[in-house]
């Protein structure tokens, strides 16, 4: 198993951010999420499969299950951001960089949030301040389109419920009797407030929930029972599918960059 980059990991609902160096290339793979990729040099490269030629790129956005490959390893740094496609912030790239494939973003597109992102990160490492510049690249790409604000008190409740249960079966019924609703006008509720439908909501959640127990040393079994997975083969499954890696591939140094929090990762490949 070879190491193929190492940094950190951040997430939040609908996204979230790899960042960090890459030690070698990342192997053909394809996920549900729209990716964004940059370097802070430019000269990344992408191709859609090993046959291809590869292209060179300063920044790049590659469609929802594109196959493609990534060689980062000639840019001191990458960032690696994963939308969900059907959150208001997917909406919006999917509408604005109207293109299926690996599509080079225009040269103008990053302008300052791209560097603020590596500034603030090799300086604040894993910490909100990063998350917050990362979502500013984010809010530039979708021309000025922030994430979804759920302010419905009962949608509110639905979603404190959903984190609260995710190490049990979560159902439509079951989540739409908490918002004392009928599960179609949940259904719908649902959608018009969060931007997903309940089923790939609760999925991203139990992804999130899993991968922030691995940062906290938690064995792939743990994570994936906490986190309501079947067991690790299913948690394994979904994370490639989502990400192009298994979550076996991530590995947490074993002192932590301060105090409470996780160490910076290690992504690796067999």
């Amino acid at each position: 198993m070879s190491t193929v980059g190492a940094g950190d990991f951040m997430a939040w609902d609908g996204g979230c951010l790899l960042l960090g160096r890459a030690l070698a290339v990342a192997p053909l793979h394809a996920h549900y999420a729209i990716q964004v990729a940059f370097g802070s040099a430019p000269g990344i490269r992408f191709r859609p499969n090993i046959e291809t030629a590869w292209t060179e790129y300063e920044s790049v956005v590659i469609s929802s299950r594109q196959p493609h490959t990534m060689d980062a390893t000639v840019v001191p740094h990458v960032a690696v951001l994963f939308v969900e496609p059907e959150t208001r912030e997917g909406r919006a790239l999917r509408e604005r960089f109207r293109s299926d494939g690996i599509s080079a973003l225009p040269n103008d597109a990053l302008v300052d949030v791209g560097a603020a992102l590596f500034t603030t990160w090799l300086e604040h490492r894993n910490a909100p301040a990063t998350e917050a510049a990362a979502r500013a690249v984010i809010r530039q790409l979708t021309g000025g389109v922030g994430p979804t604000v759920v302010s419905d008190d009962r949608i509110l409740r639905a979603i404190a419920y959903i984190n609260s249960h995710l190490d049990s079966t979560l159902t439509l019924e079951d989540v739409a009797a908490e918002a004392c609703l009928s599960p179609g006008r949940f259904r719908h509720l649902f959608v018009e407030q969060t931007g997903t439908a309940l089923r790939p909501y609760v999925l991203w959640r139990r992804f999130v929930r899993a991968w922030e127990l691995i940062l906290r040393r938690q064995s792939l079994s743990t994570a994936a029972h906490e986190a309501g997975f079947a067991d690790a083969a299913h948690f394994s499954r979904t994370s490639v599918r989502m990400f192009g890696f298994p979550p076996s591939a991530l590995a947490v140094d074993a002192l932590p960059m301060r105090a409470g929090a996780p160490g910076p990762l290690a992504v690796h490949v067999r």
